[in-house]
């Protein structure tokens, strides 16, 4: 996936009183449907900061679970084990602790981000509208979390409701990454979003993000029943007819959803980025589709790869985080192809295209 997403231009502010030009600030052009102002560095910054920290809190927590230190503070929330500072804690109860700790430092950022939002850019910018919702999500995370806790849904919780949380829980963090990336593309200067007039592209793209955020959801089950119930069998097969065995739970019925679902939502987002691929962005070329759709046909194989091996090797913690660390990249990538192909008013169609379908 590209590091870049907004290619950025600078330009020199007017000069002062005194004759000395301004810092250079980031310029966004306009258009006649008026494009977002300027709003300084320090916000941009900031964004890509707490979304390339949330990727790592994501990642944490994921070792939360997969150490069992997810009842490290007992069934207390947002105390840990009666107290706000642990006394002598146990391995998991630190592990637990210093990811509530460090979830505690997303929401610090998040209000942070809400703030230099309303202060350093104009009424009506979308970037104050993806700060709110981000910091929102951040919250909602918080208490989805929370209510895992308290109701015992931690380490070797077997309750079929684990698994409708955690599918819950990560489609929040799924929303969360998608909101924090458009807060800093419109904070770097990204047009805005024109869902008007663009036809069943819009459609298209809205199922693929529906879809991905059902395949996570199905992956977060998957993994949950990969760690409370080891793969035994010698090949796969074996591991299927382990899951709908008469003593099955809930959760190993399902995990042979998300494998199925893989392929088929891998197929869509293949086909629709080469749909999209081809069309000419109005934004500059850091936001051709044709960028994005190459990525994400690169991201889509190299996780199809990863959840190979991941069935090969039985799922091992290091490989379950690694297929989530993928998963977040490919979903980041699915967003920002949406994106590219929706801001700007919709390009005419030179390309010919599959009968029935027009965009």
């Amino acid at each position: 996936m590209q590091c870049e997403v907004v290619q950025f231009e600078w330009a020199e502010q007017d000069k002062g009183a005194g004759g000395v030009n301004s810092s250079a600030v980031p310029k966004v052009k306009a258009d006649s449907a008026g494009q977002p102002g300027r709003v300084g560095r320090l916000l941009p910054a900031l964004a890509w900061t707490a979304l390339g920290y949330n990727v790592l809190v994501i990642l944490w927590g994921a070792f939360v679970r997969i150490s069992g230190s997810g009842a490290g503070c007992g069934e207390h929330w947002p105390l840990c084990n009666g107290v706000a500072l642990p006394v002598s804690p146990t391995l998991h109860t630190i592990i637990e602790f210093s990811h509530r700790l460090t979830s505690g430092l997303s929401g610090l950022l998040a209000i942070g981000l809400v703030g230099l939002a309303l202060f350093r850019s104009p009424k009506g910018h979308p970037v104050r509208t993806g700060a709110l919702l981000s910091l929102l999500l951040i919250i909602f995370e918080g208490l989805v979390g929370g209510v895992q806790v308290l109701l015992g849904l931690t380490a070797t919780s077997t309750n079929p409701a684990r698994g409708f949380v955690q599918g819950v829980h990560l489609a929040n963090t799924f929303a969360l990454l998608g909101a924090l990336l458009l807060t800093a593309v419109w904070a770097s200067g990204g047009p805005r979003l024109r869902l008007k007039g663009q036809g069943v592209l819009g459609w298209l793209a809205g199922t693929g993000l529906v879809l991905m955020l059902i395949l996570g959801m199905a992956g977060a089950v998957t993994a949950l029943g990969d760690l409370l119930f080891t793969p035994t069998g010698m090949t796969p097969l074996d591991t299927v007819r382990q899951d709908f065995s008469l003593s099955a739970s809930i959760i190993q019925n399902l995990r042979v959803v998300h494998p199925i679902l893989a392929l088929g939502v891998s197929a869509y987002l293949f086909w629709f980025a080469g749909l999209v691929g081809t069309r000419q962005s109005v934004s500059g070329s850091m936001l051709q589709p044709r960028r994005w759709k190459i990525s994400l046909h690169a991201i889509i194989a190299l996780q199809i790869l990863a959840g190979v091996l991941n069935v090969i090797l039985k799922a091992p913690g290091w490989m379950q985080m690694l297929h989530l660390f993928l998963a977040c990249v490919m979903w980041l990538g699915v967003v920002m192809l949406c994106y590219s192909a929706l801001v700007g008013r919709p390009a005419p169609q030179t390309t010919a295209l599959p009968q029935g379908v027009h965009v």
